[in-house]
């Protein structure tokens, strides 16, 4: 989901960003340094390599594991805030999650730098480790990537670089079970066929392709699908799933993305599992957003607002189903917020879902 603020000064074209690292080359450039793997002396936690078994996710006695969560901002923008730092961790594993998502966005990632962005990533996973939480790091863009065109300039990213993330970050974190999520691509789209023309087949064999070139790296990671309408419309996945072993599925069931004719709760049902839910009768699945804001509240933008009625629903079909999920976002500033304040105070939606957390943690 966009964030409420645009993050105009990490929203950088990329022909420009790509031009400035080239004269950012050093003179002696056979002399730097090749990519270096985290270290792993740096992590005092061991964790559980989470698996895919069947439709669900396993720990390694082969019981069931549920993802269950938040979102934080762009690691990059909390940096901006002076908000990234260890203390929000302790908060969202005090609201009783035993997941992270880092949305990194490809803007982001070219102004830090991969090596500086990095170092932020490893923070995270230093921190997730100790509290004994996982990560889901998502590459966070919205559009097309087969096109190359996207939503807006902070989503603009390219096929090469695609690769090369996923390449630097399989390799950085490989074997680390902390990390144990990727998710190749945000939310893609076409905005109605004005970015491209959308095709299955090609967006398929794109993600097969990401997937083969992770597990060269990492066999262990669980990489995660998303389908088209922002990361909404899994359909195409009854008769022409994803070819690969070990991977799992991913949905953005914000409020207003079903939209039935005849209000109640068992027809947004019938249309969540026309659109997504019949997935996870099949794989694992983690809905990795969900949220809503009032009509009236911050930020508040199609596709999340809603009256209040689509908490407890998306909470009886999650449990009904067994799925994982990951809310948006644990931040004051993008929307739908899950806190109003750095104080951490809880909005109306980050009362509900850290109630659901805390129940399940009991």
């Amino acid at each position: 989901m966009k964030p409420s603020r645009m993050m105009r000064g990490l929203a950088t074209a990329l022909p420009l960003a790509m031009a400035a690292q080239a004269n950012d080359a050093p003179e002696r450039f056979w002399e730097q340094p090749y990519p270096t793997q985290l270290e792993r002396d740096s992590l005092t936690v061991e964790q559980d390599v989470i698996r895919v078994e069947g439709k669900r996710f396993v720990d390694e006695r082969g019981n069931t594991f549920v993802f269950r969560g938040m979102n934080v901002a762009d690691p990059s923008k909390l940096v901006t805030d002076g908000q990234w730092d260890r203390r929000l961790f302790d908060e969202i594993r005090a609201w009783g999650a035993n997941t992270v998502r880092l949305p990194v966005h490809p803007s982001a990632w070219r102004y830090r730098g991969r090596d500086e962005y990095l170092e932020l990533i490893d923070d995270a996973v230093r921190w997730a480790n100790e509290l004994g939480m996982y990560l889901i790091i998502d590459w966070h863009s919205i559009g097309y990537l087969p096109s190359e065109l996207y939503q807006h300039d902070m989503y603009v990213t390219t096929r090469q670089e695609t690769l090369s993330f996923w390449r630097d970050i399989a390799f950085r974190y490989q074997g680390v079970p902390t990390v144990a999520v990727y998710e190749l691509f945000n939310e893609p789209t076409t905005l109605e066929n004005t970015l491209g023309r959308r095709d299955w087949s090609e967006w398929r064999a794109l993600n097969e392709y990401l997937i083969d070139m992770i597990r060269a790296r990492d066999p262990d990671v669980i990489p995660l699908v998303t389908g088209f309408n922002w990361a909404y419309d899994l359909r195409y996945v009854r008769d022409e799933p994803v070819e690969r072993e070990g991977i799992a599925y991913a949905a953005h069931p914000y409020p207003q993305k079903a939209t039935p004719a005849v209000p109640g709760k068992e027809h947004f049902f019938a249309l969540w599992e026309e659109y997504w839910g019949f997935v996870a009768d099949t794989y694992p699945m983690i809905l990795t957003e969900i949220g809503w804001v009032r009509e009236d509240g911050h930020g508040a933008h199609v596709p999340v607002i809603d009256d209040g009625r689509y908490g407890p629903m998306i909470a009886e079909y999650i449990e009904s189903k067994g799925l994982s999920w990951t809310g948006w976002v644990f931040d004051p500033d993008w929307s739908p917020v899950m806190i109003e304040d750095w104080e951490f105070t809880p909005s109306e939606q980050g009362a509900f879902f850290r109630q659901l957390l805390l129940d399940a943690a009991d």
